[in-house]
């Protein structure tokens, strides 16, 4: 006589189904977003690089969006306002936001756009916790002492309004973008190196795709509308020819909105979001935002000539004729982040 079914035999099962339910339904909606935007599944290439998907780490502030990175060994020179050796915290989260303190643009331009820190006890010794807060003749050129591994500072810069801001020239007019250091502080020092090129040869943008009939001109996702394609992007490449890139680690990733400017993966690929997308969650690292007046030029791109591709099996919109890039820096310019900036 056989004996009955144990009741918790068939439970178990159902539990082993559901788990493997479950991690294919994650493993797919990750092979999909990173899909998306991954323009190293194209026609002319058959790599394939997943995208890093940024954990939960960083402290309460950066989730709520207040960022306060900076680079390990680096040590940023310049004036000092403010001396480390009577002038120290515990952390270069501390450091950074004393520097914030200065800038908050509510009086005037920043009267602190630079933080150093020694944050290591051994190497520092009697300098440990010493915050140097300093002030640059050019914030998109500070002035370096020294970096490397012997290097036991830890640098950050901070742009305050009408600050920190950059132009990529098209043919269509110059879109102009407020970088984040104080979010990407290794994104946005490659940036700068980019900008003392003078050229940026290879620099360009190759897909485009409209907001469609998902997403409204503000960019708001419209109910019970599909996620795309068109995905509302304008995609492209920041990599002068014959220089050779480094990967950027993942910085802060924050949800992507109308505006936001970011690497995919570790770039040197980046993309021009169109409107907000809840649904890639905190993926790619936002270096940057479009300036809201120049949308509209990211908008006429997303409008040119295109031809259908399949990227991994997702269907994308390529540019017949990809639009070259050339980054220039932005005089300074005081006041609201809208005002407009004139290029050198």
């Amino acid at each position: 006589m056989g004996r009955k079914p144990n009741d918790q035999e068939p439970s178990r099962f159902a539990s082993f189904v559901l788990i493997l339910v479950t991690l294919f339904s994650c493993v797919f909606v990750y092979a999909v977003v990173s899909t998306l935007l991954n323009p190293g599944v194209n026609s002319q290439s058959s790599s394939f690089e997943s995208l890093e998907v940024a954990g939960s780490g960083g402290d309460l502030g950066e989730r709520k969006g207040e960022c306060c990175r900076g680079i390990d060994n680096l040590e940023l020179w310049g004036p000092a306002v403010k001396w480390g050796s009577e002038f120290k915290f515990n952390s270069s989260v501390e450091c950074c936001q004393a520097c914030k303190t200065m800038c908050n643009g509510n009086d005037g331009p920043c009267l602190c756009d630079t933080w150093v820190f020694c944050g290591n006890k051994e190497a520092c010794g009697s300098r440990f916790g010493e915050c140097w807060l300093k002030k640059q003749k050019d914030p998109l050129s500070p002035d370096r002492q020294e970096a490397g591994e012997a290097v036991s500072w830890t640098s950050g810069l901070i742009f305050g309004k009408g600050e920190g801001i950059v132009g990529l020239e098209t043919e269509y007019g110059t879109i102009h973008i407020k970088l984040l250091p104080d979010c990407a502080p290794h994104s946005v020092n490659y940036i700068l190196e980019l900008l003392t090129l003078r050229h940026c040869a290879g620099c360009q943008i190759y897909r485009a795709e409209s907001r469609g009939e998902s997403w409204d001109s503000e960019g708001n996702h419209i109910k019970d509308s599909p996620f795309g394609p068109p995905f509302a992007l304008i995609q492209g490449v920041l990599e002068a020819q014959g220089t050779p890139f480094k990967k950027m680690p993942t910085e802060a990733c924050p949800t992507i909105r109308r505006g936001s400017v970011a690497w995919i993966g570790s770039g040197p690929e980046f993309f021009i979001s169109l409107a907000n997308h809840e649904e890639w969650r905190n993926s790619y690292t936002v270096f940057g935002s479009v300036l809201p007046e120049d949308m509209e030029i990211a908008e006429k791109i997303a409008q040119l000539p295109t031809r259908s591709d399949v990227w991994n099996n997702i269907n994308v919109s390529v540019l017949q004729k990809p639009v070259p890039l050339v980054m220039r820096r932005m005089k300074k310019s005081l006041g609201d982040l809208s005002v407009k900036a004139k290029s050198e």
